[in-house]
């Protein structure tokens, strides 16, 4: 495996058009994979996490090869990824998720929810005045710790909640180029410390990633000693 930090090299950071392209997550996919798309039929096989830095975007990449840029446009420093994980070992992190359940409805089909929006629904229907609800960073947290809580054991790894901090909510629409079909998601960042609990899951956990919605930037959990 591969951790690369790509960055627009400053032509390329300075041109109008090429900012339009990366005006919404699904373009800015398409524009990422690029260095990745060596044939037709190849399917995603990275992760990445997408951050403005002093003005500019800097995308962090797991990948199981290395990325190639054929239009000159990148800045591209890729290094050998193979984290050394031991029982018991601690670590800070930090993690864009897709906070979603899964349920089936009375006819067996499965539908997702997005676990902040049905914290929400419940307290509203519960007869919750607006004024007596708690404010949406308390849900936030509450719902994004539990969501990643009860899903630590199977990447390896646990987590305790006064470590844990989990914000910047935000709902996502967009539309794919072919077709009126809408895509809606939402993210929250996560960040903290962890303990390795099963090193082997949770190298997996690394290197495929946490949750869903991994092809619009979300799952890449960059880790560093503590």
């Amino acid at each position: 495996m591969f951790m690369s930090r790509i960055s627009l090299k400053l032509d390329a950071n300075k041109n109008p058009a090429f900012w339009r392209s990366l005006e919404d997550i699904y373009k800015m996919h398409r524009v990422l994979w690029s260095l990745f798309s060596d044939a037709d039929d190849r399917k995603r096989d990275f992760l990445y996490r997408c951050e403005e830095k002093r003005g500019g975007v800097v995308f962090f990449v797991v990948s199981e090869r290395e990325p190639r840029d054929t239009r000159g446009l990148w800045q591209i420093e890729s290094k050998t990824y193979q984290p050394q994980l031991n029982a018991g070992q601690r670590l800070a992190f930090v993690l864009r998720a897709n906070p979603i359940r899964s349920k089936k409805d009375a006819d067996k089909r499965q539908h997702r929810h997005d676990v902040i929006m049905e914290a929400k629904t419940r307290l509203k229907q519960a007869g919750q005045s607006e004024g007596d609800r708690p404010p949406e960073n308390e849900i936030v947290q509450a719902e994004g710790y539990s969501w990643l809580a009860t899903r630590s054991a199977q990447y390896g790894f646990s987590v305790n909640e006064g470590e844990i901090r989990v914000d910047g909510y935000r709902q996502h629409r967009l539309f794919k180029p072919k077709g009126d079909h809408q895509v809606r998601f939402s993210t929250v960042e996560i960040t903290g410390v962890l303990t390795v609990a099963d090193p082997e899951r949770f190298r997996e956990a690394l290197n495929k990633g946490v949750g869903p919605a991994k092809g619009f930037g979300c799952g890449l959990m960059l880790v560093r000693r503590v």
